[in-house]
């Protein structure tokens, strides 16, 4: 603990630190409480994604292992058919924090024969579609978390400092100096009557 000034304005300025201190705390407590409330609904929404994800796949694939095998849904070259375009991603923010937000993903699909591939192509391109734009959010959503949680965890740090350092430091300081304040108070009220008391016994003799 630094070592204070044990003076009035040295009292005066821990005195309005504390209050600072304890005004401030109880914001920091709600934010961390808001932020925490925020990565829970976020995970909740991913994890729904992610099994929506999963039984898309699977039909994928069984669609692929029944109808054929996946290199219909490639080109002459090995390429893929169906290839990722642009990706909109908005801002958005919560508590402070710009996280980006998942609104679209727009896809190319090259052109194929029609008689060259099966008729299933067409709904498995779907699919895929669903399933790549799945993907991208969990992505979107996973860096979402990843900030929330950064700042969750420097809020956190925030509120310990106040709660479990600041205020109780400060506290005792103000405790400090007012014992300090107090005693020289004393001294000088009781030098104050000695000197009276000798200047009553000159005056007498």
């Amino acid at each position: 603990m630094p070592k204070i000034r044990l003076t009035k304005n040295e009292f005066k300025k821990q005195k309005d630190a504390l209050k600072m201190y304890k005004r401030y705390l109880p914001t920091l407590q709600l934010k961390k409480q808001q932020l925490q409330m925020e990565i829970r609904g976020i995970q909740n929404r991913a994890k729904q994604i992610a099994a929506e994800r999963e039984r898309l796949l699977e039909q994928f694939q069984v669609w692929v292992a029944v109808f054929g095998e996946v290199t219909a849904l490639q080109n002459p070259d090995g390429g893929w058919i169906l290839s990722l375009g642009q990706v909109q991603v908005e801002r958005d923010n919560i508590a402070g924090v710009e996280i980006p937000v998942f609104r679209q993903a727009e896809f190319k699909t090259d052109d194929y024969s029609l008689f060259a591939k099966p008729l299933w192509v067409d709904r498995a391109i779907a699919h895929l579609r669903d399933i790549l734009s799945l993907d991208i959010e969990i992505k979107i959503l996973e860096e979402q978390i990843a900030r929330l949680e950064h700042e969750l965890l420097i809020t956190t740090q925030r509120a310990n400092l106040f709660e479990k350092i600041k205020i109780p430091e400060t506290a005792e300081n103000i405790r400090k100096i007012h014992i300090y304040l107090g005693d020289q108070q004393t001294a000088q009220v009781v030098r104050g009557k000695i000197a009276k008391n000798k200047m009553t016994q000159r005056s007498a003799s």
